[in-house]
């Protein structure tokens, strides 16, 4: 009988020197608004930012990609690259290609059961923020979080 060998892995190629440092939400726009480009109006997608515990980031993580209108997002996935990565915090983030940067009922559900989970894995969820490209809500800076 044979059991399938689970290999989790991770390789960072630049150096902790050289690792960004976020310390507040323009600063995670700016690091976010750089991964989206001109793609930001034209579909929504959900990634998360990985945090040492010194905020330097270690990485950035698609976890998923939708349509013009939403994207499904599965919570195992986003604690999986945190686990990975050895991260102690993570900040949520997705776009809105309407333009709108007002939190729907549903990005404040997910957000709460994403800092739940969190919690239960020791990985503390700083910050949500939703992205567009004249602006961001910071679910943190709102009292949100």
């Amino acid at each position: 009988m044979q059991v399938a060998e689970i290999e989790l892995s991770y390789k960072n190629p630049v150096p902790p020197s050289d690792r960004i440092k976020v310390t507040n939400s323009i600063q995670v726009y700016d690091v976010l608004r750089n991964h989206w480009s001109e793609q930001i109006d034209l579909l929504e997608e959900f990634v998360i930012l990985l945090l040492d515990r010194a905020q330097h980031v270690l990485g950035l993580h698609v976890v998923s990609k939708g349509g013009t209108a939403g994207t499904v997002v599965d919570p195992k996935l986003v604690f999986i690259s945190a686990i990975r990565t050895k991260a102690s915090s993570i900040i949520l983030a997705h776009n809105h290609p309407s333009g709108n940067l007002k939190p729907s009922q549903a990005d404040l559900s997910l957000t709460n059961r994403l800092v739940q989970g969190g919690t239960l894995l020791d990985v503390k969820v700083i910050d949500h923020l939703i992205i567009t490209a004249h602006g961001y809500f910071s679910f943190a800076d709102e009292g949100l979080i």
